[in-house]
């Protein structure tokens, strides 16, 4: 029933292999560090129109859009047309198309393709993980063990000191860090066994919403980062993690909050301006 949105996902990611003059097309949407081209704008139109065709009761949440009318809708696709757009400006070969499809506020598929290594993530609801049709699972790695992946949510600076709290608390007792620049392909990466644990202070639904199902399907528990269900109607921190590891995560987050309330004056500092999550 879903592999015609596997279809449609890899045709957009022609449309991103095909472009071209990518720096001409660049502008800035809040912040420098936030940028969109024509290309994800152009994706997400070649996406809409192909998606709404195939399932037309559906409704559709993309990021390039001001306003998402999703009344009497069950069924909604949450898409980022190019996630990791500051990658794909710069060439890095590291964006993908994310498209995941949410129904009565859970999600049911998702579908993240990097078409530059022609990696196409997917998942259905209770079906299990794939990458290019065979089955993925993500990895009983302790903490002492995993390799990191994480997000530095740059678009909200004021997460920058607890991102790096946490950062500095995990840091020592980890394998090492990751920091790729798309949170859809780091969810992707933690079912695929690439990496061990995931987290990011403050996302949007189109950056997790394929990616989470994908991971979770891998067996990896992800919620938000103190320890609640995903929103998928607005931003939420995200926290990805397997059965031996995601605890700890947890557990530093928690170990954080403690010293926000009574902080040493070695901590005060970095712990001043922590943001709620």
């Amino acid at each position: 029933m879903y592999e015609i949105i596997a279809q449609i996902v890899r045709r957009a990611g022609a449309t991103v292999l095909r472009a071209h003059d990518i720096e001409r097309s660049v502008r800035q949407k809040t912040l420098p560090c936030d940028l969109v081209t024509e290309y994800d704008g152009a994706v997400q139109e070649q996406l809409r129109r192909e998606l709404l065709a195939a399932f037309p009761d559906a409704g559709f949440y993309g990021e390039e859009e001001a306003e998402h009318d999703l009344a009497g809708k069950r069924a909604v696709f949450i898409v980022d047309p190019i996630d990791g757009t500051t990658n794909f400006v710069r060439h890095l070969h590291h964006s993908c198309i994310s498209v995941g499809l949410c129904v009565d506020g859970k999600m049911e598929y998702g579908a993240v393709y990097n078409p530059y290594f022609d990696e196409l993530f997917t998942a259905q609801r209770g079906c299990g993980a794939f990458l290019n049709g065979e089955a993925i699972r993500c990895t009983d790695a302790d903490l002492a063990h995993s390799l990191v992946l994480f997000g530095s949510a740059i678009y909200y600076r004021e997460t920058i000191p607890f991102t790096q709290a946490l950062v500095c608390e995990l840091l020592p007792d980890t394998l090492d860090f990751r920091r790729g620049g798309s949170a859809a392909l780091d969810l992707c990466y933690l079912a695929a066994g690439r990496g061990d644990l995931f987290f990011e202070c403050c996302l949007r639904p189109w950056d997790y919403a394929a990616g989470s199902l994908i991971a979770q399907e891998a067996g990896a528990t992800v919620t938000a980062l103190d320890g609640s269900p995903l929103r998928f109607v607005d931003r939420c921190s995200v926290a990805g993690g397997n059965a031996n590891n995601y605890p700890a995560l947890l557990e530093r987050v928690e170990k954080i909050r403690n010293l926000e309330q009574n902080p040493s004056p070695t901590t005060l500092a970095i712990e001043s301006e922590l943001p709620k999550i």
